[in-house]
């Protein structure tokens, strides 16, 4: 089609494949850059890394704060734990962009989870919200039950892709891990993954 013509637009550029941290000479985003490897692809625009104190969530002291519109992800966690919060907040942009289609398919998972009695989180994020969590809750998709989800979702990620194999916080029984794997293998078919 010609240029002149009504109905031609110029082409999208497609996200960048794996996302770009900045500043570019943190220790945070050095750190971000080597996780890439263990990640399905992702795309996105460039997400900012910075350090940070006092971080709180429902009142509870937390390792990092992703602020989603700001394309930031604020840490305060130790060391060794960089790698698996790290992942848990890349992927709190993940679930945004994820879709409702996508987002209800990881709800139906942990609703049959719940039905089945599973008891246990993948991080300490998911699971107390999921012991906060009424029948009604999850019945009505309520703001705490979607949170949960959320939840749920990064610490899963965390879990499935940051190498570490043992945590405190790794208490949801085997089989329900392997399930949550499986669900994740099926959304790295689609990537790359948006952020």
């Amino acid at each position: 089609m010609p240029r002149n013509s009504q109905n031609w637009r110029e082409p999208k550029p497609a996200p960048a494949a794996n996302p770009v941290f900045w500043p570019r000479n943190s220790l945070y985003t050095a750190r971000a850059r080597a996780l890439l490897a263990r990640l399905p692809p992702l795309a996105g625009a460039p997400i900012g890394l910075f350090p940070g104190q006092g971080l709180r969530d429902g009142g509870r002291e937390v390792h990092a704060g992703s602020f989603l519109r700001k394309r930031s992800i604020v840490f305060n966690c130790r060391d060794g734990e960089f790698t698996r919060v790290c992942v848990h907040e890349l992927f709190h942009f993940v679930w945004l962009r994820l879709g409702n289609h996508r987002r209800r398919s990881y709800e139906e998972l942990l609703r049959k989870e719940r039905a089945a009695g599973a008891r246990g989180e993948l991080g300490w994020s998911a699971e107390w919200r999921k012991r906060g969590l009424a029948g009604a809750d999850v019945q009505t998709r309520s703001r705490l039950w979607r949170e949960y989800c959320c939840e749920s979702f990064c610490d899963t990620a965390a879990w499935t892709y940051s190498g570490i194999r043992r945590h405190e916080e790794f208490t949801l029984a085997r089989r329900f891990r392997e399930r949550r794997r499986e669900w994740f293998k099926g959304i790295e078919r689609s990537a790359p993954l948006p952020v």
